[in-house]
């Protein structure tokens, strides 16, 4: 693709274009009504949201009473994704961008939200503004997430706490026998519907919870509100690290290695979601057409296979050099996978096929370059670096899942 006319790392950048004389961004009444109203609205949504997952059923007697443990872990999750679109909103300001206070946006199913966005007014011409003001959020929120886990870990209590929790017989019972979580889950009761959710394992998080002999399994993490909130936010942080078009991650891996090779990085960081999604997908479509047809495994990787390779041209904009090796690669080890794992009664959340979806067609795999680029300083290469291992560490290919 053309480049826009650029300056070599060498060159004198514009005073302009490297410190500008910032402009006063104070939002006015109506704006702070806008955002507050939001922020309001998502942390009404993420408590209602949140009874469902953390609310302790055995002791209450209606939904009500389980307000506060909601209110409970929809802070303490609002309080990472303001952290996070904080950071960029002031390093935005401190290097005289314009831009918009964050919006927050409430949802009602799920957590609660889709997360919370702040808007850039204006284009970023300077790599180094660029990687400022794209790693400052993701590090905002690394730090309030794992001071998070932190809390939640040292205050873990035993696991008699599922006792607070209604449809866990069998799981009461163990615990009433040894004092100690299962190695692996008991038989799930007729309530659940035959259907067992489990939360994807982290590097980091796997790491936390080998200190602590109380660490809960990860099919019932989800009922302590720090722990979940915590590894809600690592895996937040790794999804905007992704190091694909104009996330923070792309920003990021952009300045530091540049456009080039910033494409072929983000090619094959695509490839690798659609090989995550191949494999939440085909079990799901494996149980939709069973119904009608004998050959349920191949007819949905076949119908897989025809998404996928739509998804794989426009995102590669009909580059067939990349877009078909990418496609048969994603393809074959998604469902050799499938069939050497035997996984195909687990089905995902959908979220890498969601995440496909949308790097395809709001997001883009290039990062487009900015017209000033500069060498990094030392302090921000090993930040940005930094950065990409925090990805690895917090990155789960299974994030949710559900066994049946």
């Amino acid at each position: 693709m053309p480049f826009p006319e650029k300056l070599s790392p060498s060159d004198p950048v514009p005073a302009e274009h490297l410190t500008p004389e910032p402009e006063s961004q104070l939002p006015d009444t109506r704006t702070w009504f806008k955002h507050g109203a939001l922020l309001v609205l998502t942390f009404i949504t993420v408590t209602f949201s949140g009874i469902l997952w953390v609310g302790q059923t055995a002791h209450a007697e209606g939904f009500m009473d389980m307000v506060p443990e909601g209110a409970l872990f929809s802070f303490i999750f609002l309080l990472f994704l303001a952290s996070h679109e904080f950071g960029h909103y002031f390093a935005a300001i401190h290097h005289g961008v314009r831009v918009t206070l964050p919006y927050f946006i409430p949802v009602p199913f799920g957590i609660g939200t889709l997360g919370a966005v702040i808007r850039i007014k204006e284009k970023i011409e300077d790599s180094r503004k660029l990687f400022d003001i794209g790693i400052a959020g993701p590090i905002a929120g690394f730090v309030i997430s794992l001071a998070t886990l932190l809390y939640g870990f040292m205050t873990l209590p035993g696991p008699e706490y599922i006792y607070n929790f209604e449809h866990h017989e069998e799981l009461v019972a163990y615990v009433e026998a040894h004092g100690a979580w299962p190695d692996s889950p008991p038989a799930v009761s007729e309530e659940s519907e035959g259907t067992l959710l489990f939360l994807g394992d982290t590097l980091l998080f796997s790491f936390m919870a080998s200190f602590f002999d109380n660490a809960p399994p990860m099919w019932e993490m989800y009922h302590y509100p720090f722990l979940f909130a915590g590894w809600l936010g690592l895996f937040f942080t790794a999804l905007n690290l992704m190091p694909i078009g104009q996330l923070d991650g792309g920003h990021i891996l952009y300045s530091l290695i540049g456009f080039r090779r910033h494409r072929t990085v983000a090619r094959l960081s695509f490839g690798l979601i659609t090989l995550l999604a191949g494999v939440e997908v085909i079990p799901f479509i494996h149980e939709l057409v069973m119904e009608w047809s004998g050959a349920t495994v191949v007819l949905a990787v076949m119908i897989w296979a025809i998404i996928l390779y739509f998804l794989m041209n426009r995102a590669c904009d009909g580059d067939q050099r990349w877009a078909a090796p990418l496609w048969a690669g994603s393809l074959v080890l998604s469902a050799g996978y499938l069939f050497i794992s035997g996984d195909m009664h687990q089905t995902g959340s959908m979220i890498w096929v969601f995440w496909s979806f949308f790097l395809t067609f709001f997001v883009g795999l290039e990062h487009p370059p900015a017209r000033y680029e500069q060498n990094l300083t030392t302090a921000q290469r090993v930040l940005g670096w930094s950065s990409m291992v925090i990805f690895v560490l917090c990155i789960s290919p299974r994030p949710i899942y559900i066994t049946f």
